[in-house]
């Protein structure tokens, strides 16, 4: 029975997660294909090199919400005995979803605003830690991309001190799938071409 659970969860949490609403709010408002500019990810950073910062504010929120949405609802479907598990198997899902998304061939976003929804959920305390170390990192380097990385890496180890082993693990897959989703971002930082916050394309 738990099987089944944690098979649902996770295609629950996929398909929240594989919402592009990148594209979507930016199609709306009819600016430009985001995919064609920038780095080509359909997250917030990319979106906002579009000028318009409203934009990629809401994408922003939006991609939180549906990783915090798919832990917290099948944690609450799964139940007590088996919520936490549950949550946890639909983060991994929304995570996919963001990164490899059915509708746009598998190609989608690097997954960092969804990584906060989900640690959002799971522990309110980490996530606050690590929108700190974002911010400070992010203003004094003014690159999304090295702020990201260093607080995708501090996720599981403030995990590991304040939340459970499953959490740190679930956190130390997504900050190697992050460091991977970011291995372009990597190369410009290499070769100091990378783009900075507010950079229009």
């Amino acid at each position: 029975m738990q099987t089944t659970y944690d098979l649902v969860a996770f295609a629950v949490g996929y398909l929240l997660g594989s919402i592009p609403f990148g594209i979507i709010i930016t199609r709306l408002a009819g600016t430009q294909d985001i995919r064609a500019i920038g780095s080509g990810s359909i997250g917030a950073t990319n979106v906002l090199r579009t000028g318009r910062k409203g934009l990629a504010a809401a994408t922003l929120i939006a991609d939180v919400l549906k990783g915090a949405v798919a832990v917290l609802a099948m944690a609450w479907w799964c139940g007590q005995d088996h919520g936490q598990d549950c949550g946890l198997i639909a983060g991994l899902g929304a995570f996919l979803g963001h990164l490899f998304p059915i509708w746009l061939k598998f190609k989608g976003g690097k997954g960092i605003a969804t990584g906060l929804g989900i640690l959002l959920a799971v522990s309110w305390q980490a996530a606050i830690a690590v929108m700190l170390i974002w911010l400070v990192i992010a203003a004094a380097s003014r690159y999304s991309s090295v702020a990201s990385l260093i607080a995708s890496t501090a996720a599981p180890v403030l995990l590991w001190f304040i939340g459970t082993p499953s959490q740190a693990l679930l956190f130390l897959v997504l900050g190697l799938l992050a460091f991977v989703m970011h291995r372009s971002n990597i190369a410009r930082l290499w070769h100091g071409t990378e783009g900075k916050i507010g950079q229009k394309a």
